[in-house]
């Protein structure tokens, strides 16, 4: 049975009113993951196999998704199988990708060039931002490879990656992160599995070097059960959509608007192998995200070190704001706070601009949730002049406008400022409501 059978009976809710959470019952698979968020969101299903049908290989039945069970539970599954004269289709499709070093002893079969994969998809007629997703993703493979098998990225060679089957996981789930592009992911700790996996190279320990490679720094958890429970393309799919702070953390909350199972290939006694995808919907006028809060004081540096290096904090990436104030510690000595909100993935990259620009010996790091208007950004002119203007939507429908200040700081006076700013905000609220 196919599955859905009307991909576009329902419409996909806007991408930055979801919250979604990852639940790795089973582990994660490129083929479960797929197979969950169509499961949950069945608008999707379109256009995964459309965006798949511009880079399938003659001699290869196009993918598609079924229903079917595991350890008791209905799931959906996605995949494809060879045409009929080419074979049957591997049995146990995870989306392995396995190198090996240049000079090296090389297996009955060579793989397929990390180079050659990466011009394939640059050169598909795919969406820009499905070639965009599935290009991080196989970045993040080949920079794994090369690091599990100490050789350059372009060295690397994927075995079963090379393979149709596995492919299109990169491709399916490239698709699903642009579709998405807004929604906040979560996900539980992965399964730590164990024992060893056949690989093109012989067996291989549990978690794979390439998945231990690509979940550093996340939680993991011992179920005690054991096999491959993360696929490196699960692990590629989970560093791309969910950070480490992101992972075993408290999930978003809101209405729960959708549910879906993507179930794997192995059958393990007493467990589903599901990936679950529960989606939580927002309300339309707020959003909700994690922020990381990075805070110090300092009382040995002179004012003019303190405004550089504030200035050197704003321009690091992920940074959101910086903020000072002023207070007494010790001894009667005045000390500057330091206040830095950032993204919660580049807390680690601007922790380390913090001990480099500032003299501070410590940080006090915390995760907080945030509220968010809904709020668009509105370019108008006031005398010849740009000034860009924010529209946020309050509770209740009302929308409030305020026009950025340094847009305005090229006119003269106070009071022509103020004009300025007022003029192009009652002109942004117009232009909003055509």
């Amino acid at each position: 049975m196919s599955f859905p059978s009307s991909p576009e009976t329902a419409a996909l809710p806007p991408p930055s009113s979801l919250a979604i959470h990852l639940d790795l019952v089973g582990g994660l698979a490129g083929d479960m993951f797929v197979a969950a968020m169509v499961d949950a969101l069945p608008a999707l299903a379109g256009r995964v196999l459309a965006e798949l049908a511009k880079v399938q290989p003659a001699g290869f039945a196009a993918p598609a998704f079924s229903i079917g069970h595991s350890g008791g539970l209905r799931a959906c599954r996605f995949g494809g199988a060879l045409a009929e004269g080419h074979g049957p289709a591997a049995a146990t499709h995870g989306g392995r990708a396995h190198a090996h070093p240049a000079g090296a002893s090389a297996p009955a079969h060579d793989g397929t060039a990390y180079s050659t994969l990466r011009d394939r998809l640059a050169s598909a007629p795919l969406a820009a931002a499905t070639r965009e997703h599935a290009l991080a993703l196989l970045a993040l493979l080949a920079d794994a490879e090369a690091h599990a098998h100490g050789i350059a990225v372009d060295d690397v060679h994927f075995h079963e990656l090379a393979d149709w089957d596995s492919l299109m996981d990169i491709v399916a789930a490239g698709c699903i992160a642009a579709a998405l592009a807004g929604a906040h992911w979560t996900a539980s700790a992965p399964p730590l599995g164990g024992g060893s996996v056949r690989t093109a190279h012989g067996l291989l320990p549990v978690p794979t070097p390439a998945t231990s490679r690509l979940l550093t720094g996340y939680p993991w958890r011992d179920d005690g059960v054991a096999g491959e429970r993360i696929t490196p393309t699960g692990a590629a799919i989970l560093r791309h959509l969910v950070p480490p702070a992101a992972c075993g953390t408290r999930r978003d909350g809101g209405r729960l608007a959708a549910v879906g199972c993507g179930a794997g290939t192995r059958e393990m006694p007493g467990l589903p192998n599901v990936v679950r995808a529960l989606v939580f919907e927002r309300k339309a006028t707020e959003a909700a995200d994690a922020v990381t809060l990075l805070e110090f004081d300092v009382d040995d540096m002179s004012g003019e070190e303190i405004a550089l290096a504030a200035d050197r904090l704003r321009a690091e990436p992920g940074v959101i704001d910086v903020s000072l104030g002023s207070r007494l510690g010790k001894k009667g000595r005045p000390l500057t706070d330091f206040r830095v909100m950032v993204r919660t993935q580049a807390a680690d990259g601007v922790a380390q601009a913090c001990f480099s620009e500032t003299s501070t010996l410590g940080l006090r790091v915390r995760e907080e949730r945030r509220q968010l208007l809904a709020r668009t950004e509105v370019a108008t002119v006031v005398d010849g002049a740009p000034l860009q203007v924010k529209v946020a939507t309050r509770p209740g429908g009302e929308r409030t406008a305020k026009a950025a200040h340094d847009d305005a700081a090229s006119a003269r006076g106070l009071a022509a400022r103020r004009r300025a700013r007022a003029v192009a905000e009652r002109i942004a609220l117009r232009e909003d409501d055509e």
